[in-house]
């Protein structure tokens, strides 16, 4: 096929991309989709190869650090090989594209939802990786236990928020491992697939090689790994995989979003071995680091921009680093797009969604703690798995909150409370809005709260 498409028509090249970036809209959210692919367009397609257009260097490194496996593996759906991808810088003008406001004024932030691969991204490294306050423990531990495996700290668990730097700490291990010993039995896969895999070679009554392979790594690195709990399988499965590696001098390296005693659903003999090791968090990047991640970002890039725009942009997006480096992107692009001059009117004009959005976000995290402050509770409590009469209420009102107050799904919300099913929140948050029109006790706790969680 390859053949024939190197010598393809436009049309034919325009029919295959159209096919493999539907593929693609089905891996990613709509927005993310629209910001980054709604006006890419593919020029060629060669022998195991794509060139796709973009409008500027900085977009399409975003695009190759984020997505490009994406396109890859939809690519290989269609094509029957996994392409290498170049990208070809062209203005909107050479191509006879209208970049519409939706890609451009309003570009929302990137995803978190990307599909995570096996594959190890090589920008992922320790040289790149700025260390600040909130991530200088786990960046030391993680380039100690790089320089020796199984030696220090086995195993590392590493926990922290969404974005914070996780999946490029854990790969900067594997990556240094590697250079330094190119024939180290590395295995770097996110939970979720080692469970898809696992459930495979069941079916298959492949379960042997399916342990072989997690068994014979000398450095095992699982992605989130809070994704397992409540699997009893895969739970089953790991609990063998960690013992036999750890009894024969091998490193394992896990990361997820809580630290283990707060993993709702995580067997008690998983959250004991992982007290064996290293339990290290990294936590959201003060000022100073936000700049200095932005400033990375510019070098990496040879870009240069005003300091008073970085520091705009430092001082409204303090979430994650994906999210303050996707901020910068969009302005970036958005200048280049519409030959705009860089200022902070136009960054506040670009951003004003995200900015909205920033000051908005409220964690359930947040929630539990000014909960369990104004009933005299314990957050331990609230986020227990036992029933004691005296922590209903405050869970319950816990519970509404964050269904009014963040994005989180009904068995999203039940794991922060316990690992407890999504009826069991539905009724307590149902309780608490029926109680509300009747209980002025109640409504003025729960308008105390939102104002106290909103500061």
């Amino acid at each position: 096929m390859s053949e024939q498409l190197s010598q393809a028509s436009v049309s034919q090249i325009s029919g295959v991309w159209q096919k493999i970036s539907l593929r693609v809209r089905e891996e990613l959210s709509d927005q993310s989709y629209n910001t980054w692919f709604s006006t890419m367009v593919c020029v060629a397609i060669g022998d195991h190869s794509l060139t796709l257009t973009v409008p500027d260097k900085f977009y399409g490194d975003w695009i190759k650090e984020h997505y490009e496996t994406v396109i890859q593996s939809a690519a290989q759906e269609i094509l029957g090989f996994r392409p290498t991808i170049s990208y070809e810088v062209v203005t909107p003008k050479e191509t006879g594209i209208s970049f519409p406001p939706s890609a451009t004024q309003r570009l929302p932030m990137p995803a978190s939802d990307v599909p995570k691969e096996i594959t190890l991204n090589q920008r992922y490294s320790f040289d790149n990786f700025v260390v600040g306050s909130g991530n200088r423990f786990a960046h030391a531990a993680s380039l100690a236990v790089s320089e020796n495996l199984a030696r220090k700290y086995n195993p590392l668990f590493i926990y922290g928020g969404v974005g914070l730097g996780k999946t490029h700490l854990i790969q900067s291990i594997a990556c240094r491992v590697l250079e330094k010993n190119a024939n180290a039995k590395v295995v770097y896969i996110s939970s979720e697939k080692f469970t898809t895999q696992l459930i495979s070679a069941i079916q298959s009554r492949s379960t042997t090689s399916f342990r072989e392979r997690y068994r014979a790594a000398d450095l095992l690195l699982i992605d989130d790994i809070h994704f397992i709990a409540g699997k009893e399988s895969t739970q089953e499965e790991f609990f063998h995989t960690f013992n036999t590696l750890y009894d024969a001098h091998k490193q394992i390296v896990v990361t997820s979003d809580r630290p283990p005693k707060d993993i709702p659903g995580l067997e008690e003999r998983l959250v004991s071995r992982f007290g064996w090791g290293l339990v290290a968090d990294i936590q959201p990047p003060d000022f100073e680091t936000r700049v200095a991640i932005l400033r990375k970002k510019l070098d990496q890039q040879k870009t240069s921009i005003p300091d008073d725009i970085l520091f705009l942009i430092a001082d409204k997006i303090s979430s994650n680093i994906r999210e303050l480096e996707g901020a910068l992107v969009r302005v970036v692009a958005y200048a280049s797009l519409t030959n705009s001059d860089l200022n902070t009117t136009l960054v506040k004009d670009v951003l004003k969604d995200a900015f909205k959005e920033e000051e908005l976000k409220v964690t359930i995290d947040h929630i539990q703690r000014c909960v369990s402050e104004y009933y005299g509770v314990k957050v331990s409590d609230l986020r227990a798995k036992k029933r004691n009469s005296s922590v209903v209420l405050p869970r319950q009102v816990a519970m509404f909150l964050a269904r009014q107050l963040t994005s989180h799904s009904l068995p999203e919300v039940g794991d922060y409370f316990g690992g407890r099913g999504h009826a069991t929140v539905l009724h307590g948050v149902n309780k608490i809005k029926v109680k509300l029109k009747s209980d002025p006790k109640l409504q003025q706790a729960v308008e105390f709260l939102l104002r106290a969680v909103k500061k």
